[in-house]
């Protein structure tokens, strides 16, 4: 008889082999499994920017890449502008201004990879 530690899909079982002669087929023993040893700790995600002063968050609608950030903190916005331009499947897609406001903060610059419903700026 020979044993063996045998892992499946993360789970660790001891293992009882018997040897036979092929003339007749003994039933081997049934494996019986060892205490699964711990799976690694998934990695914690990174945490998501608070953002800073500004009573309306303006996200982004989908993922992708900051193209353009069209405003700074203190620009005045009306309603529908266009505030951050974000590339996703090779197209641009504008990020509109959700109302008329002055911009308290922008959380992106261009080159960023943002995930969708992240903050990317404040207004007041």
């Amino acid at each position: 008889m020979k044993r063996f530690n045998v892992t499946v899909n993360g789970v660790a079982y001891d293992v009882v082999v018997e040897e036979v002669d092929g003339s007749e087929a003994a039933p081997a023993p049934a494996a019986a499994p060892a205490a699964p040893k711990a799976a690694p700790a998934p990695k914690a995600a990174p945490a998501p920017k608070a953002a800073p002063a500004g009573s309306v968050a303006v996200k982004a609608p989908l993922q992708g890449s900051v193209m353009k950030v069209n405003v700074k903190p203190g620009d005045t916005v009306k309603k529908g502008a266009a505030v951050v331009v974000i590339e996703a499947l090779k197209m641009e897609n504008d990020v509109p201004a959700p109302q008329d406001g002055v911009v308290a903060s922008v959380l992106v610059k261009s080159g960023d990879s943002v995930k969708t419903d992240e903050v990317l700026l404040t207004l007041n």
